[in-house]
């Protein structure tokens, strides 16, 4: 982002719990988990919301409050002060937080990692034999 917007801490808060589908709804998470991605990071987070044009700013250092383990949150600008829309897509949190937990899966950090996996085990060895216990 070029330089600081002002009234960073009046905007939009998100926890990458919220989108989590490894999570309860108790735990934190604010969507119906087939539609939550899985682990996502606020790297991917602010990622998401470049794309979609939507000033944001990374802060690493909190914690989640009901998880203090969780590291990271992301603010997110969605109307400016004169009340307009950023991004005339995104009306509410819960359309960026449908918005991000679809973009996420299909995030360039994710499907490297998944080529990178599927490479490696198609070279592994195939194990032969039936396997299991043996019958006395």
């Amino acid at each position: 982002m070029n330089g600081e917007l002002p009234n960073v801490k009046k905007w939009v808060v998100f926890y990458p719990i919220y989108i989590n589908s490894k999570k309860t709804i108790a735990e934190g998470r604010r969507i119906s988990a087939s539609k939550a991605c899985e682990n996502p990071t606020c790297d991917e987070i602010g990622d998401c919301c470049k794309f979609l044009n939507l000033p944001y700013h990374k802060e690493v250092e909190k914690a989640y409050p009901r998880d203090f383990m969780q590291r990271g949150r992301v603010r997110v600008l969605l109307k400016r002060e004169d009340g307009s829309l950023c991004n005339p897509e995104i009306s509410s949190r819960k359309h960026l937080m449908l918005r991000i937990a679809e973009m996420v899966p299909r995030h360039i950090g994710r499907t490297t990692k998944k080529q990178e996996s599927a490479s490696s085990s198609s070279t592994a060895p195939a194990k032969s034999g039936k396997g299991g216990k043996k019958k006395k």
